[in-house]
């Protein structure tokens, strides 16, 4: 298998791993917060965490070094109108994934302590989670555009 080839695959699996994990953790959390069973939603959302700090900080490593070495090989400018919004797009999601992680992590403590001390979510969970939420559909819908400008490489003149 030839270098360019590898970078190809690495990249399509990153971006399947993006996009396949965000959804995933999306729906798990949202099914695990509709029961408003605390053990039940500090259980998932320890999965989440977990899931985020292994599939999708990998990816989120993985991405940017594979796109940058492809269009490197392949002969495609980092300032090509496509690419910048790729980039830009991705740092956008960056920018709503860090704190989801965060969100993850105090939603997870709260409900472990809601659980333990065999109480209801506090309200503070519930704000969390709609940040969490909001937070959510942004960053999706970059991803997804993301991997449509990978696919369609659109002229888009920027400079």
């Amino acid at each position: 298998m030839e270098l360019l080839d590898l970078l190809r695959w690495f990249h399509v699996i990153g971006a399947t791993v993006l996009l396949g994990t965000g959804a995933g953790i999306a729906f798990f959390m949202l099914m695990a917060h509709r029961t408003r069973h605390p053990a039940l939603i500090a259980h998932v959302a320890s999965t989440v965490v977990t899931a985020d700090m292994v599939f999708t900080s990998t990816a989120v490593i993985v991405q940017p070094l594979t796109g940058v070495s492809l269009a490197y090989l392949i002969g495609w400018p980092l300032t090509e109108g496509w690419v910048v919004l790729s980039l830009g797009l991705y740092g956008l999601t960056g920018l709503f994934w860090l704190p989801v992680v965060w969100i993850q992590i105090r939603m997870r403590d709260l409900a472990r302590a809601a659980a333990k001390e065999k109480r209801l979510l506090p309200k503070q969970y519930d704000r969390l989670f709609a940040i969490w939420f909001a937070c959510g559909i942004p960053a999706f819908l970059c991803v997804l555009a993301i991997v449509w400008l990978m696919l369609a490489k659109p002229s888009l003149p920027l400079f």
